[in-house]
């Protein structure tokens, strides 16, 4: 935020931030309402605000249009009721392209129409270690993937005791769900906007089943202390242009909710929040063995947040639901002793190239044993697998293809084929008779790319070397 004379400058898609002094004494957190409502010209917005300890109350709001904006503000306490003010909307900065929205049906863009691709990876509890060196390797890690979303959790798991958590209290025995601990949200909200300048999505879970009998017990809060919760997250947190809510981790692993539970919470959120960022639910599943998706075709889910360990389901997704396919959870690379867990880099490359030719988006995860640093699903660190360099060979890839590439495939204009852990000795290709095609051929584990010589039309026959994790690109001349 900037000043201009006496009118406080704010570019578009960042935050406006409102500080406001009032009571700190009974519950702020239950007993003081704040609101401010924004008008641009004839249009109105009501944002909600929220309590920062020790007597502070905040309202944040993210702008979507240029020019100037007035707010007054709306509480039950006297002292914070009827406050007005003005300031200007400016033209976004260079690399500020807005928030990231669902885009042609299957896919993503933000705000500004510019492309986007979730390659994900997981990180689940990296802001709760309390060791900021440790917090600022994963983000040196990260700005030197190929990841551009991270799956993060705001609760802890049953038996972690971090020095901060969202709720007041530093135990299961004194912690105290009907107020909030600042503190942790202040470090969460540093680290989100760490992501955000490095062009990461933060893809935040807001519950999970991890917090069983003989722990915090947040997994287990009646339907009004998941509506305080909820309602508070979303007055800190959704002006943040990178964040996504994701309601739940495994979602059916927690026996203390229902489905119906479930939508009622996802209800909630799309109502409570003013910029209706992306919206999903993570499905658990016995892996290798079963699954149990959540329906998708609601109208509250904006994406299909899928833990699956076969990639060829893409496909069937796709034809369900017309809405963009995330597989967050596919497997890891590691070493560890669950199956879930153990798969090599070249079994995860494998199963992003089958997920994207199909139309998907696949995420990245790592698990790995006596390392240096603990598995990075768990809290970041350092990654020690063969698969990011490869996925970001991928990426580059899908990158230079078209926006929709299954539908240039349909069209005959572009094609990107993967050959599987198969190999065949020649593949044939059903391209236009009144067109002309070039063909390479790419080992999605050499990173390499070979183009063939000559051109292709009509039914081609393409000569294969006899090995496995072959893909071809085809591309119209």
């Amino acid at each position: 935020m900037t000043k201009l004379g006496s009118i406080e400058q704010v570019e578009r898609w960042d935050i406006f931030e409102l500080t406001l002094d009032g009571p700190s004494d009974g519950n702020p957190y239950e007993e003081v309402f704040l609101a401010a409502r924004f008008q641009y010209r004839n249009d109105k917005m009501e944002i909600e605000g929220f309590y920062d300890g020790e007597g502070s109350y905040r309202i944040r709001f993210m702008p979507d249009r240029e020019g100037i904006w007035r707010y007054e503000t709306i509480s039950n306490v006297p002292e914070l009721n009827g406050i007005t003010g003005q300031w200007e909307c400016t033209t976004p900065q260079p690399g500020n392209h807005g928030p990231v929205k669902v885009h042609n049906g299957y896919y993503f863009a933000y705000e500004d129409g510019t492309r986007y691709m979730p390659f994900g990876t997981t990180c689940y509890h990296w802001t709760h270690t309390g060791d900021e060196g440790h917090e600022e390797m994963t983000l040196k890690e990260l700005a030197q993937s190929p990841f551009n979303k991270m799956r993060m959790c705001l609760l802890p798991t049953r038996d972690m005791r971090p020095p901060m958590v969202a709720f007041s209290g530093t135990s299961p025995e004194d912690a105290d769900t009907s107020r909030f601990n600042p503190a942790f949200f202040q470090h969460l909200e540093k680290r989100i906007l760490d992501l955000r300048n490095l062009g990461v999505e933060a893809d935040l879970i807001l519950f999970h089943p991890y917090d069983k009998q003989g722990g915090w017990g947040f997994n287990s809060l009646t339907r009004e202390q998941d509506f305080h919760f909820l309602r508070y997250v979303i007055a800190r947190l959704a002006a943040f242009r990178n964040v996504w809510w994701s309601l739940s981790n495994e979602y059916d692993f927690n026996k203390a909710k229902t489905v119906e539970d479930w939508d009622r919470l996802l209800q909630y959120v799309q109502k409570k929040d003013p910029y209706q960022r992306l919206r999903s639910i993570h499905n658990g599943t016995k892996m290798y063995e079963r699954s149990s998706l959540f329906d998708f075709g609601k109208s509250w889910l904006t994406h299909q947040s899928i833990q699956h360990w076969d990639a060829e389901l893409t496909t069937a997704w796709r034809e369900a639901v017309r809405k963009p396919i995330t597989i967050d959870e596919i497997s890891y690379e590691g070493n560890i002793s669950r199956r879930w867990g153990n798969i090599t880099g070249l079994e995860l490359v494998s199963r992003y190239w089958e997920g994207f030719t199909r139309g998907g988006f696949v995420a990245h995860g790592e698990s790995f044993e006596n390392t240096p640093t603990r598995a990075w699903i768990s809290s970041g660190g350092k990654l020690y697998g063969e698969s990011p360099e490869r996925i970001r060979f991928l990426r580059t890839i899908m990158e230079e293809g078209p926006e929709d590439w299954i539908q240039k495939r349909r069209e005959g204009e572009y094609a990107l084929i993967y050959l599987g852990k198969y190999r065949p000795s020649y593949y044939e290709l059903d391209l236009k008779p009144d067109r002309h095609y070039r063909v390479e051929l790419i080992d999605i584990w050499e990173m390499s790319i070979q183009p063939l010589e000559g051109t292709f039309t009509g039914t081609s026959r393409i000569d294969l070397p006899s090995k496995p994790y072959k893909a071809l690109r085809v591309q119209a001349v």
